[in-house]
């Protein structure tokens, strides 16, 4: 009779365990998803190449020309410039006005080379701090001597501006001037100048 209770309280344990170890065994609760991580936001490695700047410049310029023209004069330019730029992202457009003396005579006709002015467009690459440009423009030619007059032609050429400090630039510029039919002369003179540059941003 012990043995008998015995048996049946342990059969009415196991049943009661049952649902227990059935709910043990359902399937594992599912782990939440990591939450997605935001990619970095793109770092943008140009400058700020938008404003003001104004500088001098110290250069070497070589003319020739037509019609009695014959000899091919070299000298020294110097001068001051200013302008302003504005950078778009990648893409930076300025204008500048730039005035330069010339040393520089024609020992042929007498012909003394004073000044060059020009008005430039200027359309660049944002390379950080770095800006490669081409620029193009009118100019303005004045000389003494054999002709005291002045001028007006075109010139093209291509520089690089850097920056090397808060609001300082430096760079160099090359430049190709054409002046047909100086001021009625019936010569056409042609000059290269290669300059160096140095600015103050503002």
């Amino acid at each position: 009779m012990r043995r008998s209770l015995i048996a049946t309280t342990t059969a009415l344990t196991m049943v009661g365990l049952t649902p227990a170890f059935a709910g043990s065994m359902s399937e594992p609760a599912a782990e939440p998803a990591p939450a997605p991580v935001a990619a970095p936001a793109p770092v943008s490695m140009g400058g700020d190449w938008t404003g003001f700047y104004a500088g001098g410049s110290l250069g070497y310029a070589d003319a020739t020309g037509t019609d009695g023209f014959d000899d091919s004069p070299t000298g020294l330019t110097y001068g001051g410039f200013a302008g302003y730029d504005y950078d778009f992202g990648n893409f930076v457009l300025g204008g500048e006005l730039e005035i330069s003396g010339f040393d520089v005579t024609e020992e042929t006709l007498g012909l003394d080379v004073d000044s060059v002015t020009r008005l430039k467009v200027r359309a660049g690459y944002d390379a950080g701090n770095a800006l490669p440009y081409l620029t193009a423009g009118g100019a303005r030619l004045a000389t003494s001597g054999a002709i005291d007059d002045s001028g007006n032609g075109v010139f093209y050429g291509a520089g690089l501006d850097y920056r090397v400090g808060g609001n300082m630039r430096v760079g160099g510029e090359v430049l190709k001037h054409r002046f047909d039919d100086y001021a009625g002369s019936g010569i056409d003179v042609d000059a290269t100048t290669i300059g160096a540059r140095v600015a103050f941003e503002f």
